[in-house]
């Protein structure tokens, strides 16, 4: 399965343009081949764990306009917006077919405390999967690469590649990599973390958007510019690792702190 990571810098605060841009890229990402495109964390308007604007259902303009974008260009999409929730917001990361077609979404679980987006928005409380060709994929955002549990979980449901739209900043980009590597070596699967690229009142992003295999080596990685990063995921060589080196059966289905003395 062909995966285009867009490394690019948000169209602040002005979703319209986002969706222009968005639209751009999909048509360079069919061009090289590519048979999903995936965008970094809030793409349409920026990251911005304080601001509630903009936000939409999944049946509104915005998810819409992504549709007709995939649906157009015959490419699915991965993409992300501020999702109307009972009480706040939610930040939901969504896949979307090469038909138009919802395939699955997913709301940060993991919300950036420091930046205090726990007390603008709401947490996620389900997985996001879907199968695009013979590839089984997840979905994650950002701040989530630090906590192992959740990726267990998609493993545990035989998750091959792992989408991480993110806005990590440049002062934290050698976390970025080391949970990156970490994620994937652990539970054998890739792992594409689409980095946002630029500057915003919120902070300074210099891309470095990497896909991991699941040996945990780095197979590419982005520079510090706006770019489309290709690559073939051959998602079964993360069946063919976890077969020859099972690590996941030699896992012991414990409560670890029940074992201390």
């Amino acid at each position: 399965m062909i995966l285009c990571a867009a490394q690019i810098s948000p169209c602040w605060k002005d979703p319209e343009s986002g969706l222009k841009k968005m639209r751009k890229y999909a048509i360079k990402a069919i061009e090289g081949d590519a048979e999903l495109i995936a965008f970094p964390e809030q793409a349409l308007t920026g990251w911005d764990p304080h601001d509630t604007s903009f936000a939409t259902k999944e049946t509104g303009t915005l998810v819409d306009e992504m549709r007709d974008i995939a649906r157009d260009v015959s490419i699915g999409i991965i993409g992300s917006f501020r999702e109307i929730g009972d009480k706040k917001p939610r930040n939901t990361c969504i896949a979307i077919g090469s038909d138009g077609r919802i395939q699955a979404r997913y709301s940060k679980m993991h919300l950036f405390s420091p930046g205090k987006e726990d007390k603008y928005f709401s947490a996620g409380t389900s997985l996001g999967t879907f199968t695009y060709g013979s590839c089984k994929i997840g979905l994650a955002i950002c701040y989530d690469l630090r906590f192992a549990p959740l990726f267990q979980a998609y493993r545990n449901l035989g998750i091959q590649l792992m989408i991480v739209p993110s806005a990590w900043p440049s002062s934290r980009m050698k976390h970025f990599n080391l949970f990156s590597k970490s994620r994937a070596a652990e539970f054998q699967l890739f792992i594409a973390s689409i980095n946002t690229v630029g500057s915003t009142p919120v902070d300074n992003y210099s891309g470095g958007t990497c896909i991991v295999g699941p040996d945990g080596k780095i197979r590419t990685q982005g520079s510090n510019l706006e770019e489309l990063i290709i690559y073939d995921i051959q998602e079964k060589k993360a069946d063919s690792l976890r077969e020859n080196f099972p690590i996941n059966s030699d896992f012991l289905k414990t409560d670890y702190t029940k074992l201390c003395r």
